[in-house]
């Protein structure tokens, strides 16, 4: 767990800090000096335009919350070091040939990459057509290979032919270096979705491409597929593509159902956050797992299933495995990135950063976010999609509304009883899902699959 920053901390009156990760720097601290919760709430206080549910948080914190059982998983599953880079932790281990590459964004920073030529018993000189996989929020690298690998897409996809390339954005524990900033910089957190499509995906794909030669097949999962179809309406981008497979593809959030995300809209838990000082997103952190004790008690949330309260019920999660995944994630996340998701949650559209109508006119030229039009990517370029019938995130409904933007019709796969997670972590995700989309990578390049 990090440890909290020392010195400059927030405290009540009585003495009791709101938290050793609230600093004097943070709009609930006023140059240091010591309030009473009345103080920060009547008027002139740090707290008088927060929403109410912000003290009946800190009320939470300072007094203890039940933890359940999600979260004391989190408290005593500390997660490996990335020392060594995800290579030597898990896929050397296991046989398969794999290189850690570091590509630097336009702004500054340093992500990792890593390169999986061919399966255990492929040949060097006999690389496929480069694939390129993209994880999802709060996950890295490690989510396409945290199965076993009869199960687990990025070694299925190295053991059938494809040259693999595994993307890591900026803040999870595989990318957490800047040419500048340090992690404990809050420009470090200064981003959103956006960024990563702009940044990180633009950096991490011409990397690919330069080293190839060759146009790449794009697989993405939840955010990846956010990440993906922004970047797919930006030339430069998408002439690299030859084709893109999207798992629970979300560019929509108007019929997002889990229950606790909807809690944390309505709260305006991104606001709180916020508010409090806090720019990095770190379930790890005695003061993440803290808020999450509180949100579940103070809104009568059932939050025993963490997962399935954030992304619906998953038919065929290996939940035996849990303490394993809990070693490699979840991975950090942004403040700024939460509030971006909100933002596409309340307002409908799948559009840039809103900073509201004075920060928009500064850096957009214009009162309101520009929109990212699903109609700019080209109809030649050939797409997949896989969603799910019971995935509370990448809703149905949405899922359709993205089809119909859309100037191609994408291939697609419905499974009727999956989840958000069972794309990437089913125990027959391999018969129900990668069979099909390998046939659909295949059919772009010729590559022939044992599967």
């Amino acid at each position: 767990m990090p440890m909290p920053p020392s010195g400059g901390g927030c405290e009540l009156a009585s003495g009791r800090p709101i938290s050793p990760y609230i600093q004097s720097d943070s709009p609930l601290c006023q140059e240091g000096r010591k309030q009473t919760a009345a103080e920060m709430v009547g008027p002139g206080g740090a707290l008088a335009a927060a929403p109410r549910h912000l003290l009946l948080l800190l009320c939470f914190l300072a007094g203890g919350a039940r933890a359940s059982p999600a979260t004391d998983a989190l408290r005593h599953a500390p997660p490996r070091a990335a020392a060594g880079g995800l290579c030597q932790q898990l896929l050397l281990p296991q046989g398969y040939p794999c290189t850690e590459h570091t590509v630097q964004t336009d702004d500054g920073f340093l992500l990792s990459v890593q390169h999986i030529p061919h399966g255990k018993n492929g040949v060097a000189d006999n690389a496929g057509p480069p694939v390129f996989l993209q994880h999802g929020l709060f996950q890295g690298g490690d989510t396409w290979f945290i199965n076993s690998n009869e199960q687990s897409l990025g070694y299925i996809l190295a053991d059938n032919g494809f040259d693999v390339w595994i993307g890591n954005v900026r803040g999870t524990r595989w990318s957490k270096g800047h040419s500048t900033l340090s992690v404990h910089d809050k420009l470090f957190w200064d981003w959103s979705w956006q960024d990563l499509a702009e940044y990180d995906l633009l950096a991490m794909l011409s990397y690919v491409y330069t080293i190839t030669q060759s146009k790449i097949l794009y697989v993405g999962h939840s955010q990846g597929t956010i990440m993906g179809l922004a970047a797919f309406t930006n030339p430069e981008i998408v002439k690299m593509i030859s084709s893109a497979a999207l798992l629970c593809p979300i560019s929509y959030l108007d019929h997002v159902s889990a229950s606790f995300v909807l809690r944390a809209v309505a709260m305006h838990l991104d606001q709180m956050l916020i508010t409090m000082g806090i720019h990095q997103l770190n379930f790890r952190s005695e003061m993440s797992v803290q808020i999450l004790d509180s949100l579940c008690d103070a809104e009568r949330l059932d939050c025993d299933n963490m997962l399935s309260s954030i992304t619906g019920q998953n038919c065929c999660f290996n939940s035996s495995r849990i303490d394993y995944y809990l070693e490699y994630e979840p991975h950090p996340s942004s403040t700024k990135n939460l509030r971006h998701l909100f933002q596409m949650i309340r307002k409908g559209t799948f559009a840039k950063y809103d900073y509201g109508w004075v920060g928009n006119l500064a850096r957009y030229g214009q009162l309101h976010p520009p929109p990212f039009h699903l109609s700019s990517i080209p109809e030649s370029l050939p797409l997949w999609m896989g969603y799910g019938g019971l995935d509370a995130l990448a809703d149905v409904t949405d899922v359709e509304h993205t089809i119909k933007q859309l100037r191609s019709t994408p291939e697609l796969l419905y499974i009727g009883d999956y989840g958000h997670i069972d794309f990437i972590m089913s125990v027959r995700a391999k018969d129900d899902v990668y069979v099909n989309l390998m046939r659909f990578l295949r059919d772009q390049q010729g590559v022939h699959c044992s599967y």
